[in-house]
């Protein structure tokens, strides 16, 4: 008979877990992802510009959110305004009998200034080669963030405290990847009770001032907190 701790250590030994973690936030209109330098091309080498996803191992005293914060916090400087795991993927390693799993987080940024020493904020419009890999795993995770937009108040997560339905308009139309109609827009975000209005009111050029609203909590634990629109082709 095989000696079943054997087996459960050969089938155990070189294990890898690692993380990559992509960061979306709202830069010139646009929907831009973090992408940190090569090593080659931070000492300041002559070689073609090579970018890539914050990435990193996990740890053995870690968990898999405790990682993907670290690993967050030491691209941006600080902790992202939401973080959620995308997609994992895995298959063996060329040249090892140990499995290769990779995991995937999302996060969302406003737009606080530039970017961090060593990284950009690039539009997911415009992005450079990457390992076939990260390409995949930022598709999955804009396709997870925005399974998330109508179900979750995360786009309040980019805004300030108090702000415009203009200004609101504008993230759930970077989130999405699609314009939104005005009209039938603010007539689902009311009925969905997510903003309250305040007593601040706001100059937007030669137009009347525009009130400013601020999102509102729920008042039942686990109630939806979704927003149903029609969407303009």
């Amino acid at each position: 008979m095989p000696d079943r701790s054997s087996v459960g250590r050969g089938a155990v030994r070189g294990f890898s877990i690692a993380l990559d973690v992509a960061l979306f936030s709202p830069r010139a209109h646009q929907l831009a992802v973090l992408l940190v330098a090569a090593a080659d091309q931070r000492s300041g080498r002559a070689a073609r510009a090579r970018w890539a996803l914050p990435s990193d191992s996990l740890r053995t005293d870690e968990s898999l959110d405790e990682a993907a914060s670290r690993i967050a916090r030491g691209s941006l400087g600080a902790a992202p305004a939401l973080l959620e795991q995308a997609v994992a993927q895995g298959g063996a390693r060329r040249g090892s009998d140990g499995p290769d799993v990779r995991i995937a987080y999302f996060g969302l940024v406003p737009d606080l200034g530039g970017a961090p020493r060593d990284t950009s904020w690039v539009s997911i419009a415009e992005l450079p080669a990457l390992p076939p890999r990260q390409r995949e795993e930022i598709d999955a995770s804009i396709a997870e963030m925005r399974a998330q937009v109508d179900q979750q108040p995360i786009a309040f997560r980019l805004l300030p405290a108090s702000f415009t339905l203009t200004d609101l308009q504008s993230v759930y139309e970077l989130l999405l990847g699609r314009r939104l109609h005005k009209a039938s827009f603010r007539r689902a975000l009311h009925a969905s009770a997510l903003v309250e209005a305040t007593d601040e009111w706001r100059s937007e050029g030669r137009g009347r001032p525009a009130q400013l609203f601020r999102y509102a909590p729920p008042r039942r634990k686990r109630q939806r907190r979704g927003i149903r629109f029609d969407l303009l082709t």
